[in-house]
This record gives structure tokens, sequence and C-alpha cells, in this order.
């Protein structure tokens, strides 16, 4: 009797033990996680535990039969060994293609070409402003709203997204603290930050219903535990803050798969949580909305990636041999294209050394990824030699920018005081990373651009150039930085600028209805003239 008593005692302890462990830790209910065998591996172990003590007698001996004790220990170490076989048996010793296989990457072929995939840099909508910026911008707004700072903070996620054709970054404000949330969790957050990543124009947006369902709240509105109680068996990968074209706000929560254990992760799906009324919605990756920006992480990719880099010729071969080996380089950046987001990160060989073997730009929605074989500077370099140009200001590189400038691929990058201040611009040519040039911020990113152009000698590659003649209808010149620069309109009301330095005895002389036979690398608002054909 007493034996069935403990029996049962023990089996009601290990059952509110259970609860409250998966109410404070939410391991999903899936044997593709880990955090689920190590949820049951706990519980087992709490059962044996307490089996033990209630067969210990006073003097510390265990009595009576202990079969039921050795039984769960088995069943403890089987569940450790069964993984750690099942892994094993699934790993890139003996499975190096499907890791190598992992992410698709479309390579050397006429679809990724850097000339004709990468569009003429357009700086009115280039995001020069990286994440740190953003952040110090937004805690300025907070700032300036004493009677939200004391009972709310900005949040460090800063997504950035393409709103409405504008790249901005956005971020929630959260609840500071527990007694916080008592005081403001009826009416929820009220607002969210969003800050241009091209002008740096910050502001609070506010909310005429407050967002309840929060990573900072507690209890059942606490996001990850919303999230579990409506997906019990779904694994979670870290949530994303956006806002949809409306500019109504969402979490985007990545669902995870796994080949064994933890192993070969991979998105499946996103659940779209509305933080205001808690409901939420889940989508097969194919089925996501377009204004969604961010369904996949960037360290997935970048592992994915490096997984592609070693194995695509073989386990060993990626230890031993390490012929055509490669990985991503250290950091990665966001550029905006056809109203996505995508990762630029560079791919180097496994000896790493200073340079790049070319690059790749992964759509952050959609995961399509291509390679550019584009050999040049690794992106640390780069940041090196500007900062080398202007050393004595001890400033601060941030990772480049890639942009098609002038039809070749330039890095841009911004140099900061300690105070985070963007004080310059550096352009430094991917080829060539020794021909930099820096120009004070204060005259804006376009001068810096016509600075390094002006400054530096780029080769151009005639095969990319087409010909064209137009007849003048209309001229102007400018003088920039004490260069003269020719703004023609043709008889089709086409527009172009030429710089002085392009023919120093023709232009002078040009003057409307005159013909003129020139080279460009690809047609724009305002056209750039590279040559003028005699």
């Amino acid at each position: 009797m007493i034996k069935n008593k403990f029996s049962i005692l023990n089996v009601i302890i290990t059952l509110l033990s259970a609860f409250t462990i998966y109410f404070f830790f939410l391991p999903p209910i899936n044997i593709e996680s880990i955090s689920f065998w190590i949820f049951i591996v706990i519980i087992i172990a709490i059962y044996l535990g307490l089996s033990i003590i209630s067969k210990v007698d006073v003097k510390g001996r265990i009595r009576g039969k202990t079969n039921d004790i050795n039984i769960i220990s088995i069943i403890i170490l089987t569940i450790i060994f069964g993984i750690i076989v099942v892994n094993f048996c699934l790993s890139p010793i003996f499975n190096s293609k499907a890791f190598s296989r992992r992410i698709n990457i479309v390579e050397d072929s006429e679809e990724s070409n850097f000339i004709t995939d990468i569009k003429p840099v357009d700086f009115k909508s280039l995001p020069l402003l990286d994440k740190d910026s953003s952040s110090r911008l937004g805690d300025r707004v907070m700032g300036q709203m004493p009677e939200l700072v004391s009972q709310f903070y900005v949040s460090d996620l800063y997504t950035q997204i393409n709103y409405n054709n504008e790249i901005v970054r956005v971020t929630p404000l959260e609840y500071n603290g527990l007694f916080k949330y008592i005081a403001n969790y009826k009416e929820g957050v009220k607002g969210y930050i969003i800050v241009n990543s091209v002008n740096g124009n910050a502001k609070l947006v506010k909310l005429e219903k407050g967002m309840k369902y929060m990573p900072s709240a507690y209890l059942f509105k606490k996001l990850s535990r919303h999230l579990r109680f409506s997906y019990p068996t779904k694994i979670f990968g870290q949530s994303n803050f956006e806002i949809d074209n409306d500019g109504n706000p969402y979490f985007v929560t990545p669902t995870l798969k796994y080949t064994g254990v933890n192993l070969r992760e991979e998105v499946e799906g996103v659940v779209i949580t509305d933080p205001i009324t808690g409901k939420s919605k889940y989508y097969k990756v194919k089925d996501v909305p377009s204004w969604v920006d961010h369904v996949y992480n960037a360290n997935l990719i970048i592992e994915q990636v490096n997984d592609w880099g070693k194995y695509r010729n073989g386990f060993f071969n990626s230890i031993f041999g390490q012929k055509n080996v490669v990985i991503t380089t250290e950091g990665y950046n966001y550029t905006a294209m056809n109203d996505d987001v995508y990762l630029y990160t560079g791919i180097t060989s496994v000896s790493s050394d200073e340079s790049n073997l070319g690059f790749i730009l992964t759509n952050m929605r959609t995961k399509e990824t291509r390679f550019y074989s584009v050999p040049g500077a690794e992106e640390y370099s780069a940041m090196s030699s500007a900062v080398g140009q202007v050393q004595q200001m001890r400033y601060q590189s941030t990772f480049p920018l890639l942009i098609n400038l002038n039809n070749r691929p330039t890095y841009l990058v911004s140099l900061k005081d300690d105070a985070g201040l963007v004080k310059m611009y550096a352009f430094i040519d991917v080829v060539d990373y020794q021909k930099v040039v820096v120009t004070d911020a204060s005259k804006g990113i376009e001068v810096a651009a016509k600075n390094y152009l002006n400054s530096v000698n780029l080769e151009v590659d005639e095969n990319l150039l087409k010909e064209k003649t137009i007849k003048i209808k209309d001229i102007k010149t400018a003088n920039i930085d004490g260069n003269t620069y020719y703004y023609l309109i043709d008889t089709e009301n086409k527009k172009y600028y030429v710089s002085i330095i392009v023919d120093k005895k023709r232009l002078p002389f040009i003057k409307i209805n005159d013909s003129l036979k020139i080279k460009i690398s690809s047609e724009t608002d305002i056209t750039e003239i590279i040559e003028i054909i005699d």
C-alpha cells in the first residue's frame, strides 16, 4: 500500500514538473528537435530520482527490487545513444551531397551576370544606414518622449524591410520590466519605430490599439508562449518584426524542420502573428505574402552556403585535398532589389586569404541565390583600405555595400566616429582595393561618387558598352567640385550627362542640333556618356 502511494506520488510530482518545465522552456513536441529530447530525458530523470529516493531506507540503502530503476536508466541511455547514432549516420561523412544541396546556387551562367542582374546604383534608394546607426536614431526619437521612456524600451530587432518601395528598418517598443507590464498590459504597446535607411528619417508610429502579444510580455501574452500553445509541434526560429504595406505590425516566425535531430536545418514555412489580437496564421514557404521580406535567417543562409562550398566534392575533400573548397567571408550586409531584401556576402577560398572569388546574393523571402564570379578584394581588406586613408581620424568602417557603379562592382562604406556619426564615405574598387577615394559625408553621397570616378582610372569593358547616335536638343553645364559637367537632352527627350574629362577638346564646342555618336553602359533616367566617338 505504501509502495503504491509512493508510485502515485512520484507520478504526480513528475507530471507537475513536466508542466512547469514545459510552461517556462516551451520545447516543441517534435522528435526532430533536440529540445524535445532534452525535455523527455529531464522528465524521465526526475521520475528516476524520485523512484530511487522512495526506495532508500533510513540507512541510505536501496530496498526492494530495482528493476524499474534499471529499466528507466536504460531508456535514458538508449535515447542519448540513439540520437548520437542517428545523427552520425546522417552526418556529412555519409551524406556530403545532401549537405551541399541544402541551397540551390545559380553560378557561372548568363543568368547570373553582375552587370545585367545588378542595376546601376540609385543613390536615392541606397540603404546607407547600418543597424547601429538606425538604433541610435531610434533611441533619439524615443528619448524625445519621456512619457514612453519610463514605461517602454526600444527593441534591438531593427528588421530591414522594403516598405512601399522605401528601404527602412522597423522595431517595436517593449515593456520595460514586470511592473511596467502590469501597469500597461491592458492597453498594450502602442507603437513601433521606423527608420529610413536612405535618409535617416526616424519616427515613432503610434497605434490606435496596442500590441499585447510581445516578446517582453508575461504569462500567456508572451509571444513565444502564445506561439507554442497555438502550434505545439512546430519548431520555431527567431521571430522578426515587420509591417505590411498599410503599416500594420506583425511578427513573422519561421518554422523549421530537420533531418535527424537538429541536423540540416531548413525553413518549411512561417507563422505570421498579429501582436494586437494574437491571431496567427501558418503559411508554407511558397505561399508567404509578398510583403514579408524575412523568411530565412541570415545565419542559416550563411551555414547552408558554407555547406555548399565545403561538401560539393565530398566530405574527405573538405578536410584533406580541399579542392575547390570555398567559404563565406566574415560578415554580411543587406541590399534591396525588386521589392525584396537580399543578403550579400563574399565567397573566398578555404585558405582565408585577402581576396574574394566572388559573392552571393540571396533573396531573404524565397532563398533564391546567385553566385557572381567577380574576383577581388575581401570585404575586410577593403574596409582596412578605406580606414587607412584617414587613419589619423581613428574612424571605424561599416561593412561594405556592394553596388554597380559605372558597370564596375564597387564597395561603398561609411566611416563613423566614436559617437557613431557618419563622417565620410569611401568608394573602393572590388577588383583593386588600392583604388579608394574618401569624401566628407557632408558633401553628399553623389558628390562622393563623382569624386571617386574622377579620381580613379577605372577600366571599362568595351564589350558591355552600347553605341548610339543622339541629336542634341538642349545643353546645360554645371561646375561640381571643380569639374565641368554637360547635361544634354536629345530630340527624343532622353537625358544624358558627361564629364569634361571624357573629351576635353570636343565638349566645349558642342551646340544644339549637333549629332553625337556616343557610348553608354546602360540607359537610366539620366544616362552617363562613357565615350564620344569620332
